[in-house]
């Protein structure tokens, strides 16, 4: 799972292996290890919610979807969902494209298909 964080915004692009995982367990999660501590990011697959929501403590980043957004999601074609929370975070968690240039050491075998195949630059 990739994780973006700019300003007041985060971004999670995820690959077939990682959305299934959503949809049928009901969570995904990463971690990046720094030299003290790792930081985590987490996706979870709320029953209870109607509205997605992002916290961050003890080290990690968790985003709570809501189950019907998810339901489904790795068999149709929404690339994916944005939101903003209650403190205006703009949250936005996105299947990951196969970019339309190979680039140099990064494996995109696990991505989705890119649907702008005729278009010359990777989104």
């Amino acid at each position: 799972m990739k994780l973006r964080i700019q300003d007041n915004a985060i971004r999670f692009r995820l690959s077939q292996t990682e959305v299934s995982q959503l949809v049928y367990d009901g969570m995904v999660t990463s971690r990046c290890m720094f030299s003290k501590a790792n930081l985590h990011y987490t996706i979870l697959k709320n029953e209870d919610t109607h509205v997605i929501s992002a916290d961050f403590s003890e080290n990690e980043v968790k985003v709570c979807l809501p189950s019907t957004l998810v339901s489904g999601w790795d068999m149709d074609d929404r690339v994916g969902f944005d939101a903003y929370d209650t403190n205006g975070l703009y949250i936005l968690i996105e299947k990951d494209f196969k970019c339309l240039q190979p680039r140099l050491h990064e494996d995109e075998s696990d991505l989705f298909a890119n649907p702008n195949i005729n278009h010359e630059h990777c989104p």
